[in-house]
């Protein structure tokens, strides 16, 4: 237990480069409720230090030594890990992202992602849920997006945490006109998979990932319309 009484998740931290290895877990550690047990420079090491240590979730890079990321997530899924598998990655790369959530990874994020929305993230991946960064899901989905222009850019705002209103000001629109956006990208992405007979698996992929960023982001309609209220 942490000093506020919340449960403490234990991380082990898989990166190649030792000084943003050692960077980011001197950062996670101030955090009350989370402590870095372990710490490698490569994909076996990771492997090896997770089953030892059984960690809560696992931060991975992208491309590490002997074992990538993905390796390491397939096989904890095989063996039945209860370690959640985190990526981290500075750019979206193809056929990464599809096979991540066939291996079960809970948390896709940018490297760059600010050290709040990393634990905040963290913690929802520790309670159980998902994290995608929205930017990653979008680059993963642009040759099957059905949405507009327009509605591209209202995405993008969503994706920022903007409110009705905020979003109203900013693209010169009425907020009514906004919502109206709202619901038919949601419309969209509901429709896209659940229409198509035959989607394809990045477009099938890609939807899951905009509709889950918005659920763990409480990207709601509701919340979007009590804001501009």
């Amino acid at each position: 237990m942490s000093a506020n009484g919340n449960h403490v998740m234990k991380i082990v931290i898989a990166e190649d480069q030792g000084m943003l290895r050692d960077a980011m877990a001197a950062l996670l550690t101030l955090e009350d409720d989370i402590e870095v047990v372990g710490k490698a420079d490569n994909g076996e090491k990771a492997l090896e230090l997770i089953r030892t240590l059984q960690p809560d979730i696992c931060v991975l890079d992208i491309e590490m030594p002997l074992l990538s990321c993905l390796d390491v997530a397939e096989q904890l899924k095989a063996s039945g890990s209860a370690c959640r598998v985190v990526i981290v990655t500075t750019f979206a790369r193809a056929g990464y992202f599809q096979r991540a959530m066939k291996a079960g990874v809970r948390g896709y994020l940018l490297k760059d992602t600010p050290l709040a929305e990393l634990t905040a993230a963290l913690r929802t991946i520790y309670g159980g849920g998902k994290a995608i960064s929205p930017e990653l899901a979008l680059t993963m989905w642009e040759d099957a997006n059905p949405l507009t222009e327009r509605e591209r850019d209202i995405l993008h705002h969503l994706a920022q945490g903007l409110s009705v209103a905020e979003m109203a000001q900013t693209l010169y629109l009425s907020q009514g006109t906004v919502r109206n956006y709202i619901s038919e990208i949601m419309q969209k992405l509901d429709a896209k998979t659940a229409s198509t007979p035959s989607p394809s698996p990045r477009a099938k992929v890609g939807c899951e990932a905009f509709r889950n960023s918005f659920k763990e982001h409480d990207f709601s309609l509701k919340r979007m319309n009590d804001d501009s209220s």
